[in-house]
Parts: structure tokens; sequence; C-alpha cells
């Protein structure tokens, strides 16, 4: 899912400048004190499962870029996960939801978002591992994994609210890990059709029973090795 010998030259580049990115903000939140996590809880109030931090979320009005971060899954080692998206008003013209018998109403128009990626953090702050989830779960529009696959380069949070770091960190992931995310993406659908298939009486898009669609482990420093490996 995530051979990188295909990519051209300038691909792995753009990689190399987003996992030096990475790692600039990770050492001036370190000469803080400060870890990615922590800066984006920092003057929010207490942890509370399932809470959004910050609380009406950071978007990027030019991007149409959007997150938040917050923890429910109780997964062994992680510490919570952000969620990303990019709102309709974002995307190529002419992407649209694709099209089912919804049992329960989609957001639409503007209000149509698109789940990217999420990207599950430890409790030192670090990335550990992307995953994408059923629709249910974010209460977003459902667009194909290649429409959703499209939008990875237009994610982009490009402003110092409520952090810096936190905004080119998670900026500059969705450049270093963007082949990852692609295959996740159609993973996700794959996973999602062969779920329909065995069950067909119910609306997929809502089963409770269907809540991670892909998901892998992640490594910043593995993955930048491997760019500047193929780089020679």
């Amino acid at each position: 899912m995530d051979d990188l010998h295909d990519l051209t030259t300038d691909e792995l580049l753009a990689m190399r400048a987003a996992g030096q990115d990475v790692m600039a903000c990770y050492r001036v939140l370190d000469k803080g004190g400060l870890n990615v996590v922590g800066e984006m809880l920092r003057g929010q109030g207490e942890f509370i499962e399932l809470n959004h931090f910050p609380d009406d979320d950071v978007f990027d009005r030019d991007s149409q870029s959007q997150y938040y971060y917050h923890a429910h899954r109780g997964l062994d080692g992680e510490h919570g996960h952000f969620h990303t998206f990019v709102r309709q008003p974002g995307m190529p013209e002419g992407m649209v939801p694709v099209v089912c018998q919804a049992s329960e109403p989609w957001p639409q128009g503007t209000d149509a978002l698109c789940h990217l990626i999420a990207i599950s953090m430890n409790a030192y702050g670090f990335p550990t591992g992307l995953f994408t989830t059923n629709r249910w779960v974010t209460d977003e529009a459902w667009y194909s994994a290649a429409d959703a696959a499209r939008l990875l380069a237009r994610f982009r949070i490009d402003h110092a609210a409520p952090s810096w770091p936190v905004n080119r960190w998670i900026s500059a992931m969705f450049v270093l890990f963007r082949p990852q995310m692609a295959s996740l993406l159609m993973q996700r659908d794959v996973t999602v059709a062969n779920w329909a298939a065995r069950h067909p009486a119910a609306d997929v898009f809502e089963d409770r029973a269907l809540d991670i669609t892909s998901a892998m482990p992640i490594s910043v420093e593995q993955q930048i090795s491997r760019v500047e490996a193929l780089l020679g």
C-alpha cells in the first residue's frame, strides 16, 4: 500500500521538504517544552473524550481545509487522533458525493464536507498511524476514494490560529504521507464494498459495526529515511 518507488523526483523532493517541515515543528515545540498534542490542548480546558479541540475546529477559509483533535477509541498506545476534512467550496468544480439510497441525511450544499484521513497520536505527541472511517463516524458526505484522494493535495492550514506549529505540521504530514493516505482511501472503498456485499439489507454507511475502514502504522523518521534513500 505504501510503495514509493513509482514516485517522480519532484514528488520525492516535495516529501523531503515536508519531512524537514515536520522535524522543524518538533524542534520549535520541544524548545518550549511542548509537543503537537500538548500544543493542541494548551489553554483548551479539561480534556474530555469526544469533545473537539479546539471547540469550533481549525478552519482555513482559503483552502476550505478543516481539522480537530479528540479521543474516544481507547486503543492501546493512542492518546487521540486528528480528523481532517476539505469542505465543498474547496473541491474541484463538479465534484459531488456518491449516489446512494441513504437512510440518514447527509450534509448538503456548501456543508457537504469530505473526511480525508485521521492521524493517530501517542501520549508523547507523535503520530503513530493513519486510518479512515465510515461515513457515520464524522457525519460527512461520502465521496469516492478517487475523488477524496484528489483533495489530499488541497489540504493546507495556512494561518497561525490556534497554533502555527501544529498547522504547519499537519499540512506537512499531508505531503510526507500522501502516497499512504491515497492508498488508505482506496482500501476504504474496498472495505465498504465488501461489507455492503455481506450485509445487503443494511445501509453500510450507517452501520455502527463498521467504523474503521482502513488503517496502517506510520513512522515519520522511517518515511524520511526511505525518501532520502530513493533520492540517493
